[in-house]
């Protein structure tokens, strides 16, 4: 063993042309793993934003085939997509939700993506974690399953893969690249404290605390069921012949709405410019005040006003929940205005009802079993996630969460050699909570000495919802900043981010204000900097801001 490199950029990529692609089928081989075809993609057979990507090859299989010990067939299925014309790095695309499906993989990025990682020359990858079928989570009973899903399937796939570019291209990869968003945010993390394989990780509302934050929801579901519509019910969102509580009268769009815009007139010129935009996130946590600052209702709710009550649930399940005996149950979620949005309302009155039970009963818990979400006993779940018996070996903490969460100092080996993180959340997310992100990297700020910005960035996005959406700019390339970090060792600062409004390529944002211009832009500004009114120039125009 030579002396631990010290950080700094690792050199550029090389690139490589593509040396053979249909005799992979027979001619790759490697432990556990079958390639079931390997076929020739021309120009124009793939696009991204209606632009064709370039030729390359797809590559599909499977590895560790199995039968579980629920009598099912199991295996890790995955896509690799190799372009012809190879820039020397490979990309990791770890998918969302409770994955089960291998996603086209493209390396998409960004809200409505314009680019991603294959049309950029990258070798990609996209897996379903070791089960397939709908977003259901009863792979979550099956226990070498649940591992595959929380962390084995990364580290079985990732060697795999680099063997196979190797076969491909005549050469590995140079660099290597781990991106995603929600869940595969997580899959990020976890990769980035457990395996230390990857040189750069694009970390996208991680939900590096998923079972916590499921808890969460449920323990919300049970804070808004009061203030809705008696025996209001609406279609589950999986199962078009079921029927689930409707929760939304608790908290109606017009009522959102006026939350919002209370919340625009107390903090959008905190960053200099009246724009529809709260960039000064921490500082509006303190200008606004949700009991005061909003009209309480004297009379029946109208949607100009809240009630007492509905102040009083808000402000609790803004604050992340407690069990009866206090023990916190996950982070503070930060105001923004995009609560407005559709997206924010799906998750906290629809998803908790309808997703949150089923992977927090299956996938999270020891024993599983499944429960009615408006009657469960929170404080009795949450000691859940940390058992263990004979059958599940590993806790659903241990084997969802990064190792060392708490105080991430294992992270410094990653960082002395050099690798880089960028890490971004949507301000607005309501899944997974942007302060917890805040925190976590406040954590590794301590555990480095104070030196967190030498190896971790990271990219708060005003109004923006769970991975894209909201009164947002959510249309970004973090990708490209991260390469320049990692090879070149150009930190990234400001990074610009575009409005999707009208005839974008990437796909209209339905939820943006009628008043933004359709391609308004903004830079996201690495934490704690702000995204700050120069004080002159066209206020549509990111050129018009600095981040400081």
């Amino acid at each position: 063993m030579g002396p631990t490199p010290k950080a700094g950029p690792t050199g550029a990529a090389r690139e490589a042309l593509l040396r053979q692609c249909e005799t992979l089928a027979a001619g790759f081989h490697h432990d556990q793993t079958r390639i079931e075809s390997a076929t020739v993609q021309p120009a124009g057979a793939l696009t991204l934003a209606n632009a064709p990507v370039a030729e390359h090859c797809l590559v599909k299989g499977a590895m560790h085939k199995r039968k579980g010990s629920d009598g099912r067939d199991y295996a890790i299925g995955f896509e690799m997509r190799l372009p012809k014309a190879w820039n020397g790095r490979f990309y990791y695309q770890a998918n969302g939700g409770l994955d089960g499906s291998v996603k086209t993989a493209e390396g998409a990025l960004g809200g409505g993506p314009l680019t991603g990682a294959l049309m950029q020359g990258f070798a990609v990858i996209s897996s379903d974690a070791g089960h397939a079928g709908p977003q259901t989570p009863y792979f979550g009973l099956e226990p070498q399953s649940r591992l595959d899903y929380g962390y084995q399937a990364v580290a079985k796939l990732t060697p795999m893969a680099k063997a196979l570019i190797a076969t491909a291209y005549g050469k590995g990869p140079d660099r290597s690249y781990l991106g995603g968003c929600s869940n595969g945010g997580r899959h990020a993390m976890v990769e980035a404290a457990r395996g230390q394989a990857y040189d750069g990780y694009l970390v996208g509302a991680p939900g590096y605390r998923l079972p916590n934050a499921a808890l969460a929801q449920l323990w919300g579901a049970q804070q808004w069921a009061p203030l809705a519509v008696p025996g209001a019910t609406t279609q589950h969102p999986l199962v078009p012949t079921a029927r689930i509580p409707d929760l939304s009268g608790a908290f109606t769009k017009a009522e959102r709405q006026l939350v919002a815009d209370t919340m625009l007139g107390k903090c959008d010129a905190l960053d200099g410019a009246k724009d529809g935009l709260v960039q000064a996130t921490q500082a509006c946590q303190t200008a606004f005040n949700l009991k005061t600052d909003v009209p309480t209702c004297k009379g029946e709710r109208n949607g100009q006003c809240l009630s007492a009550a509905q102040k009083e649930v808000l402000a609790r399940v803004s604050a992340g929940g407690r069990t009866p005996s206090g023990q916190a149950i996950y982070s503070a979620f930060p105001l923004d205005p995009g609560l407005a949005g559709d997206n924010w309302a799906t998750w906290k009155f629809t998803n908790s009802v309808a997703l949150d039970p089923l992977s927090v009963g299956t996938v999270f818990s020891v024993p599983p079993g499944m429960f009615d979400p408006l009657k469960v006993d929170i404080h009795a779940r949450l000691p859940m996630f940390s058992a263990t018996s004979d059958v599940y070996r590993e806790s659903g903490l241990s084997l969802m969460t990064p190792p060392g969460n708490e105080n991430p100092v294992n992270l410094a080996k990653l960082k002395d050699r050099g690798a880089k993180m960028v890490i971004y959340h949507g301000v607005a997310d309501a899944i997974f909570s942007a302060e917890d992100t805040r925190q976590w990297l406040l954590r590794l700020d301590q555990a480095l000495g104070g030196k967190a910005d030498s190896f971790a960035r990271f990219f708060p996005v005003p109004g923006m919802a769970h991975c894209s959406g909201g009164p947002s700019t959510d249309q970004f390339d973090l990708l490209s900043p991260l390469v320049k970090w990692v090879e070149q060792g150009e930190a990234p600062q400001a990074v610009k981010a575009t409005a999707r409004g009208a005839g974008n390529p990437g796909g209209e944002n339905k939820e943006l204000p009628s008043s933004w211009a359709a391609n308004l832009s903004r830079p996201l500004c690495a934490y704690p900097t702000v995204a700050t009114y120069k004080g002159s120039g066209p206020v549509e125009d990111a050129s018009s801001f600095a981040c400081r």
